[in-house]
C-alpha cells in the first residue's frame, strides 16, 4: 500500500511547490500583487487559490492516517501568502515522509469509516485511497494548475507531472 500512495502523495506535493514557485516568479516579473493569484477562484462558486493549495495538502497528509487509523494531523488555514503555502507544503511532505512501508502493511484491507456532511462511509483501505482521497487530492492539484493556466502563468504539463515528463524524454531502451 506504502507504494501505491506515499510516493504519488509526495511527487504531488512536489509538483505544487514548484508550481508556486513559478506563481511567485511570475508575479514579480510582471508587477502582479501575490493576492491576485491567491485570492482568484476560476468561478465565483469555487474555491480561492489559497484554499486549493490548502486543501490538496490536507488530503495528502490525511490519507496516510486514516490509513493508519492515526488522530488526523491538523494544519490551521492561515497561510496569506506564497512563503507561508510552501510553508505549509514543506510540513506536509515531512509529516507524509513518516509513513514507512511497514507502518501500511494490511492497511489496504483495514475497514474505515468515512465521516462526512451527508453521513458515514465503511471503506476499505484500498477503496479509501482509490475512490476518495487520491482523486479529491488530484482535483485540487488540478485546480491549482488551472488556475495558474487562468491567470498567465507559464507552466505546462511538465510542471504538473515532471517525473512523469522525466520519463517520457529518455531514449528508448534508457
Amino acid at each position: 500500500m506504502h507504494s501505491y500512495v506515499i510516493p504519488p502523495l509526495l511527487r504531488g506535493l512536489s509538483a505544487l511547490s514548484g508550481l508556486l514557485t513559478k506563481a511567485e516568479a511570475h508575479c514579480a516579473e510582471h508587477s502582479i500583487k501575490p493576492e491576485a493569484i491567491l485570492d482568484f477562484r476560476l468561478y465565483p462558486d469555487m474555491l480561492t487559490f489559497t484554499r486549493q493549495v490548502q486543501l490538496t495538502c490536507d488530503f495528502a497528509a490525511r490519507l496516510p492516517a486514516r490509513l493508519c487509523v492515526d488522530e488526523m494531523p491538523s494544519f490551521p488555514d492561515t497561510e496569506a501568502s506564497f512563503a507561508e503555502l510552501q510553508a505549509r507544503i514543506g510540513k506536509v511532505k515531512a509529516y507524509v515522509e513518516g509513513y514507512t512501508p511497514e507502518r501500511l502493511v494490511g492497511a489496504e484491507t483495514r475497514s474505515l469509516i468515512l465521516k462526512q456532511r451527508a453521513g458515514e462511509m465503511t471503506l476499505t483501505g484500498l477503496d479509501m485511497a482509490t475512490l476518495y482521497s487520491m482523486p479529491q487530492f488530484y482535483f485540487h492539484l488540478m485546480a491549482v494548475y488551472s488556475i495558474l493556466r487562468a491567470e498567465g502563468v507559464p507552466i505546462g504539463k511538465a510542471d504538473y507531472v515532471p517525473y512523469m515528463m522525466k520519463y517520457l524524454k529518455q531514449p528508448a531502451g534508457a
